[in-house]
């Protein structure tokens, strides 16, 4: 019975091995693009492009007030912080909107609850690399600003919401 067992194993083996050796011989000779990541990029839409410049006059906006901007558009799991800047030893995390009309509340409004949240879990995950390299490691004073882009012209509201 062993024998058989042994004989049954040494058989499967062999099938894996040859089945695994089809698979990289077919993967070599044709390379298959999957999903989105293969695909080229894509243009950046008009709306992401006003996003861009709204956030880019967002940050001049600031630097021209003596902030320092410390980084730009992290990307995380729970979502996106469009600037990150040190304000006279604060670190403010600042959400850029950009709107073409007051209706609906304007841009302010739309940062409502729960885009407050994803922003607060984002800074979350961010603060310990921040608060190491550009704070020597200890915690800093925080505060989510929101800067509204419309055409009224720009608005900064510092401190818009807390944790």
């Amino acid at each position: 019975m062993a024998e058989d067992d042994q004989r049954l194993y040494e058989t499967a083996r062999a099938a894996q091995g040859l089945a695994a050796r089809k698979r990289r011989r077919k993967a070599r000779a044709a390379p298959r693009e999957r999903g989105a990541a293969a695909r080229e990029p894509a243009a950046p839409s008009a709306a992401q492009r006003a996003g861009r410049r709204a956030e880019e006059h967002a940050r001049r906006y600031l630097q021209a007030r003596g902030l320092i901007i410390l980084a730009r558009n992290l990307r995380g799991r729970t979502g996106e912080i469009d600037l990150v800047a040190a304000d006279s030893g604060v670190l403010a995390f600042i959400e850029v909107r950009q709107r073409r009309s007051r209706r609906y509340g304007g841009a302010a409004a739309s940062v409502n609850r729960g885009k407050q949240g994803r922003l607060i879990r984002t800074a979350q995950y961010f603060l310990p690399g921040l608060k190491r390299r550009y704070f020597g490691g200890a915690t800093p004073p925080c505060r989510f600003d929101i800067i509204t882009v419309e055409p009224q012209g720009l608005a900064w509201i510092k401190d818009a919401f807390r944790e």
